[in-house]
């Protein structure tokens, strides 16, 4: 599996990014990571389209959009599925219907399988979180089994942990001390 210190594989997918008749897709490549403006990504899989744990994830990372947004931060959900699936799926569930982030379709599972995410079995994406810094480089992966949702309230305080480039305590909120050495 790709971890820390490692440069976020280079890709170009398709995305939903819109339910308004012909600006449903967008391409989204690796060099939308890398920028000069100190713009943070976070990209967080899940595993199927249409199931039961997947949507309250999705709708979190949507409800805290703004809170990413005010850390210079581009949010991005990925599975391997369609982005037709993705489209139908937002159409028709309550909660995903006004996203604010792309829904990436990795339907030929590359980019999964060069992230070392893809399930064994069924070949699915497991619950994997990157947080990518501005150079294109992972400076934080967590991942949860297929049956269990992650804490979007942990990646923003590791978030923002990383964005004072400090040491930061176990523990440790925005706004609290720091430690120095």
């Amino acid at each position: 599996m790709i971890t820390i210190g490692q440069k976020f594989p280079s890709f170009s997918k398709t995305a939903v990014v819109s339910l308004e008749k012909g600006k449903e897709f967008e391409t989204i490549t690796s060099d939308f990571l890398t920028n000069d403006d100190n713009v943070w990504t976070v990209i967080f899989w899940w595993p199927k389209d249409f199931t039961f744990v997947c949507p309250t994830e999705i709708a979190e990372f949507n409800k805290n959009y703004g809170e990413f947004r005010d850390r210079d931060t581009r949010l991005i959900g990925a599975s391997t599925d369609s982005e037709f699936v993705h489209a139908a799926w937002r159409t028709h569930h309550d909660d995903l219907r006004d996203l604010k982030f792309p829904m990436l379709a990795d339907t030929s599972k590359s980019l999964a399988e060069d992230l070392g995410i893809l399930e064994p079995n069924e070949k699915i994406a497991y619950r994997a979180t990157f947080i990518i810094d501005p150079t294109g480089i992972v400076r934080w992966v967590s991942v949860n089994d297929l049956n269990v949702g992650r804490n979007v309230k942990e990646v923003l305080r590791v978030l923002d942990g990383l964005q004072t480039d400090e040491l930061c305590p176990c523990n440790w909120e925005k706004g609290q001390e720091t430690l120095t050495v």
